[in-house]
């Protein structure tokens, strides 16, 4: 079997709070937040108990200035391009919500759109008699060039905005989304749901030219959860207004999005502690690491179990997550949930089981504090279950 890359430090990987008892192959759900990352969202949040009307009524648009400067230079935009929302489907229900539609029009996605979002844009459609196309793009794939084409075979005169994931959450597949914005009839606009890119790649989110771009930062960049953001083109910025319209309507872009009404700021404030953590690793250095893990794992999955790989081997299809579609004599486990189930309370293993276009796909995701070992123990527990 091919060989598994070597191990992040000892130092990095016991910067998580994980339970070291559980094999936690399931970064790409909710992540994993460092320590010195917490520690600083405490120090915020303790901040904020002992002058909230400094913090929160005076200093609050001050210090969101400094975040979204921080954001912008590692996602490639500059900060004032950055709507400050809690998730990328936050942000993917106000991009939608700010294209013109109307009856008759079509809003277009692959079979491999995340739920939340389909159901957001059934949800916009239904407001003005618009409908909503799903196009599938096959598995297995030979690569990016054959699902540009699916993709693009979806649109028609009809088509007004195309909503692409950049990585695809059940099937864990890097879709052409850039390839796709230089591909597009002028009339399409391209909504990316960047739910899993940000730390799991390079992102230079201005130069794809996707006009509106959701992406999580509690994924890959180890933020705390509720921290994402919109980048919107300065084209479209009088247009895209938050879910929650509150005191500063009329006032900027950016200052709607960053006061929704009174919350936990702490969220987003402790962002340029994640980055700091991740640029001491070296985003090259983290990204190249999760991306051989995930290959290697899912090579190993795919050989070990006598598997039909979705997406080629060599990883050109992959980022930090990879999925395998499971035999089907594991469906005599009843459902996606009780498989999941059993292997979190016989094995201690916790990764996710989901039923895809009527197939179980299991996806294993590949983090800083993972251990070749733990695709090893997944691997084994699945062929007991087989045999």
């Amino acid at each position: 079997m091919h060989r598994a890359p070597e191990p992040m430090s000892p130092e990095i990987r016991s910067a998580f709070m994980v339970d070291p008892d559980l094999v936690f192959l399931n970064h790409g759900s909710f992540g994993a937040v460092p320590r010195s990352v917490r520690d600083v969202q405490a120090g915020w949040m303790e901040r904020l108990e002992r002058d909230p009307i400094e913090w929160i009524g005076r200093r609050i648009h001050e210090e969101l200035a400094k975040v979204r400067e921080r954001m912008g230079a590692f996602v490639g935009c500059d900060g004032s391009e950055l709507g400050l929302v809690t998730n990328a489907t936050e942000g993917v229900n106000a991009a939608l919500a700010a294209i013109p539609l109307r009856s008759g029009d079509e809003l277009l996605c692959t079979d491999h759109v995340y739920n939340a979002v389909l159901q957001a844009m059934h949800h916009r459609a239904a407001s003005c008699g618009a409908r909503v196309v799903v196009v599938p793009v096959p598995l297995p794939t030979p690569g990016m060039d054959a699902m540009r084409r699916a993709i693009l075979a979806g649109v028609s005169e009809r088509t007004r905005v195309l909503v692409l994931d950049h990585v695809t959450s059940p099937t864990a597949v890097r879709m052409p989304l850039g390839e796709i914005a230089t591909c597009l009839p002028s009339g399409v606009v391209l909504l990316g749901d960047g739910a899993h890119a940000p730390g799991a790649m390079p992102l230079h989110v201005r130069s794809m030219d996707v006009p509106l771009y959701a992406a999580n930062l509690h994924k890959w960049v180890m933020a705390p959860r509720g921290s994402a953001f919109l980048r919107v083109d300065p084209a479209w910025q009088g247009r895209v207004h938050p879910c929650v319209i509150s005191h500063f309507l009329g006032q900027g872009f950016v200052k709607q999005f960053e006061w929704q009404g009174t919350r936990d700021f702490s969220a987003w404030l402790s962002v340029p502690a994640a980055i700091d953590f991740v640029e001491s690793i070296g985003l090259s250095r983290l990204v190249e690491h999760n991306h051989a893990l995930a290959s290697w794992a899912h090579r190993s999955l795919v050989e070990g179990l006598g598997l039909e790989p979705l997406t080629p081997l060599d990883g050109s299809c992959l980022t930090c997550i990879a999925s395998v579609e499971l035999p089907r004599s594991l469906h005599r486990h009843g459902t996606v949930e009780a498989l999941q189930a059993s292997l979190r309370d016989e094995d201690r293993i916790e990764v996710p089981v989901m039923l895809w276009n009527d197939r179980w796909l299991l996806r294993v995701s590949a983090a800083v504090h993972n251990l070749p070992e733990h695709y090893e123990r997944l691997l084994a527990a699945l062929r007991r279950r087989l045999a």
